[in-house]
Formats: C-alpha cells, sequence, structure tokens
C-alpha cells in the first residue's frame, strides 16, 4: 500500500509558478511510474504528466509542454510537478498517482486506470 502526500498548492497570479510534491510513505516510489491529473469545477479529470519509474521517460499533456516539468527524487521517494507560467485556466485540483505494478503497468501513462494510489488533492488557483 502506497500513501501519498501533496503539498505545494495556493493561490498564484497569472505567470507565476509552483511546484508541488508528492511525497510517498509505505512503499517506495522508485520503481513507480506516477503520473500528475487535474480536476477543475465542472469538468472532467485530465491528464497533466508522468514520469516512469526510470525518470528516462515524461509525458506532458499538450496544453502544459513548455511550461510544466514532472521530475522525481527516489532517494527522498518524492515526485515534483514544477509549474511555470500559469494561466488562469490552469486553475484545478490537482491529483498526483502511481501505478501499482513494478516497472511499469500496461496502460499507458495519460490513462487514469493505469494509477491505483491516489493522493487527497491540492489546490491551485491561478488568479488573472
Amino acid at each position: 500500500q502506497v500513501q501519498l502526500v501533496e503539498s505545494g498548492g495556493g493561490l498564484v497570479q497569472a505567470g507565476g509558478s509552483l511546484r508541488l510534491s508528492c511525497a510517498a510513505s509505505g512503499r517506495t516510489l522508485s520503481t513507480l511510474d506516477v503520473g500528475w491529473f487535474r480536476q477543475a469545477p465542472g469538468k472532467e479529470r485530465e491528464f497533466v504528466a508522468a514520469i516512469k519509474w526510470s525518470a528516462r521517460s515524461t509525458t506532458y499533456a499538450d496544453f502544459v509542454k513548455g511550461r510544466f516539468t514532472i521530475s522525481r527524487d527516489n532517494a527522498k521517494n518524492t515526485v515534483y510537478l514544477q509549474m511555470n507560467s500559469l494561466k488562469p485556466e490552469d486553475t484545478a485540483v490537482y491529483y498526483c498517482a502511481a501505478d501499482p505494478l513494478p516497472f511499469g503497468g500496461r496502460l499507458p501513462e495519460n490513462n487514469p486506470n493505469k494509477y491505483a494510489y491516489w493522493n487527497q488533492g491540492t489546490q491551485v488557483t491561478v488568479s488573472s
């Protein structure tokens, strides 16, 4: 079992930056793929970014490419999402999630069904 604790959300002005952290306990993240998703009010949850267990591959949604960077520090059992050039449309609850299968499962990184462990979410609000 993996418990994911997220931090770093908050209120920021458009053009600003935030860094979200997703720390794991109960099991090492070093062999697990991790993804970030978000959900805005009235909208479905959508994929944001993902990183393979080896950190050799990352995947991004088109709307965050060039602005967001996902990374991981396996020594700290933590995955990060650095968000730059934030826009009001980035306002949402952000979730990190971990694939339960070591060394990556069969589903693509942008599929929420790939991930069994989810955190409680953190609010990110970008003001115009």
